[in-house]
């Protein structure tokens, strides 16, 4: 089968961009597939043809840790967003014309959509759309330019997936409810021969001066959404050095808070991208506890199955599609949103408890591997691809084909 994806995003420093990059690898690794992306990248993943979209300038719906000082969509203008769109359409139609996908497959609930029903109805391929939970979010700061023709494009869909059950809800919330009968929920997950059972600590230690000293990490976007200030106001408190990974619209802010606070214990390090994944992967290893506050309901961060995978215990908060994953006292511990002191006494339970911490480690790892491979995942959606291709392809009209 070919499958065709399309992303907003580089295929690196985004939760759907590592979404997309890890499914399209997997799907590739078979040869009876052949895997394209069209996205705003240029580092080419293993096995996979990628359509690089060259912008008139870089937009995003929360930020990104790669541009720094990107737009944001919901604040594009009309002109702004039809520059844009022209150039993901004219990407995406030279990949339709020279790969000739079976399907297409859509990355966030979004313009990308709109793209893809054109391709449906001129060229007679089917697509499903992947709604992330970032799409959503900006298309409610922006309905009025997003919203009616999404809805349209979400209903010409074979299938629309959710990354989390809340994001499934939240599509509801915005379009409708009639195609519920095509949703499906399949959350992101971890690629399994990334993460042995152990790994060497080989870099970390002596480069950041952490040999015996407990660890209690964060990686990710540095936005509000994220709620990373109540880990920082927490990490006055916290009986261990507090690693904050990761930029963003409030990495500045964030160090101005911990300086305000004269918060001795926390590091910033920054960004670590495709070129520095062993230090991050190290730190995943080497934490003894991850933290995520975060405070809206977004889905299941990549970043929390990562950690766990690790045998890391994770300390996060019940919102969004977190607890698809994390049982409390299981394989985690909970807190609550928006509570520094909270996290504070969590995360110490975990540092001072090394028989919890081992418990809800292994435990971690356990039900990453039983659940969020990407290796299941992948096969979950061919079964939709099969399903979605039966029938309507380009320059086939109603013929079946075996693959």
């Amino acid at each position: 089968m070919r499958i065709l994806q399309l992303l907003k995003f580089p295929l690196w420093g985004s939760g759907s961009g590592t979404y997309a990059r890890n499914l399209s690898e997997t799907l590739a690794e078979n040869e009876k597939h052949q895997v394209a992306i069209v996205a705003p990248d240029k580092r080419k993943p293993k096995k996979v043809k990628l359509y690089t979209v060259k912008l008139p300038f870089f937009a995003a719906f929360t930020g990104h840790p790669e541009h720094k000082k990107c737009k944001l969509y919901h604040e594009l203008s009309a002109d702004e967003l039809t520059q844009i769109y022209d150039a993901f359409f004219q990407t995406a139609i030279n990949a339709v014309k020279e790969f000739k996908p079976d399907i297409i497959h859509v990355h966030h609930a979004s313009f990308l959509t709109w793209i893809a029903k054109y391709i449906k109805n001129v060229h007679h391929i089917n697509f499903i759309v992947t709604a992330h939970g970032t799409g959503l979010h900006n298309t409610a700061l922006n309905r009025q330019m997003f919203e009616k023709q999404t809805t349209e494009a979400l209903l010409a869909a074979k299938r629309v997936t959710a990354v989390s059950g809340d994001t499934r809800k939240w599509v509801h919330d915005l379009h409708g409810r009639d195609f519920a009968r095509n949703m499906r929920t399949i959350p992101g997950g971890i690629l399994a021969k990334t993460f042995a059972a152990q790994r060497d600590i080989k870099i970390i230690n002596k480069k950041y001066n952490l040999k015996n000293k407990k660890i209690v990490l964060f990686s990710g976007k540095l936005t509000p959404l994220k709620g990373v200030s109540y880990l920082i106001k927490a990490a006055k408190d916290i009986n261990g050095e507090v690693i904050i990974i990761g930029g963003g619209s409030e990495e500045e802010s964030l160090k101005k808070l911990a300086k305000k606070h004269d918060i001795k214990n926390i590091r910033f390090l920054g960004y670590i991208g495709k070129n520095r994944r062993q230090e991050l992967l190290e730190f995943y290893y080497r934490a003894d506890v991850f933290v995520a506050p975060s405070v809206w309901d977004e889905p299941l961060g990549l970043v929390i199955l990562e950690a766990m995978a690790c045998s890391t215990p994770v300390v996060v908060t019940r919102k969004g599609g977190i607890p698809l994953a994390v049982k409390d006292r299981v394989n985690g511990l909970f807190v609550k949103a928006r509570n520094s002191t909270d996290i504070a006494e969590k995360v110490n339970n975990l540092l001072h408890n090394e028989n919890l911490r081992t418990r809800l480690g292994n435990n971690a790892r356990k039900t990453v591997l039983e659940k969020f491979t990407w290796k299941k995942i992948a096969t979950k959606f061919l079964r939709i691809y099969r399903a979605s291709h039966n029938g309507t392809n380009s320059g086939n009209g109603n013929k079946k084909h075996k693959h």
